[in-house]
């Protein structure tokens, strides 16, 4: 079956009682311009943020998030770049924090490879996302999966969901319909794989119009309903 957008769309509208009602479900992207305001605090902090929610309940990790940014004093890159030993230590004493010695030493990690896109692109880390091409987002993945720490496989994509930068998610229910489809054999691990899944996105997002998150959000609900 071709991975056509009215028939997409069609499919998930039977779903919902109006027009508005699908709308009001889809999530949205960030404007490029509210993306350039975020602080590299912020980004950081949802890096670090996505790095915990891997394999645990988001809703734990998020319920414990203000303890985070009160125990990392709102995620500066420059003061956590300077993260040694002693201080993951301690950080490993607070029990308001999940204490998994692994994920915050990746803490640092990550800040420092904040500062150095910051030094290498001459501006800020949001407008550095802000500006990569979303017909490429798959390229950003692989960017942040290489430089930054913990942010392989499907946490760059997560990451780029916490900020609000367009990006489809490869969630099972996505993968089952490009199966489906026939876009690929199986989940797309492979940067050619990749690559072919980039492509049934570009080709949706030309015929709709849409953005990517709701693209993915509508092949997720093609296999598996809201209700």
């Amino acid at each position: 079956m071709a991975l056509a957008y009215g028939w997409l769309y069609e499919t998930v509208r039977r779903r919902f009682e109006s027009d508005e009602a699908l709308e009001a479900f889809l999530p949205q992207a960030l404007a490029p311009e509210a993306l350039k305001r975020k602080g590299d605090d912020r980004y950081l902090s949802a890096m670090t943020q996505r790095v915990f929610q891997a394999g645990m309940q988001h809703a734990v990790v998020d319920a414990k998030w203000p303890a985070f940014e009160e125990a990392f004093r709102g995620f500066v890159p420059e003061a956590m770049a300077r993260l040694g030993p002693q201080e993951i230590e301690a950080h490993m004493q607070n029990d308001r924090i999940i204490r998994d010695r692994a994920k915050l030493q990746a803490i640092p990690r990550n800040a420092r490879f904040i500062l150095e896109i910051r030094q290498e692109q001459g501006r800020g880390f949001g407008a550095f996302i802000a500006d990569w091409p979303v017909a490429d987002i798959i390229g950003l993945w692989r960017l942040l999966g290489q430089r930054g720490a913990r942010l392989g496989g499907r946490s760059a994509a997560g990451f780029l969901r916490l900020v609000g930068k367009d990006t489809f998610l490869l969630t099972s229910d996505v993968v089952a319909r490009l199966v489906a489809a026939g876009v690929v054999g199986r989940e797309p691990t492979s940067q050619r794989d990749l690559q072919a899944v980039q492509e049934a996105f570009n080709a949706l997002r030309q015929a709709s119009g849409r953005p990517l998150c709701q693209l993915s959000a509508l092949m997720a609900l093609s296999i598996h309903p809201a209700f």
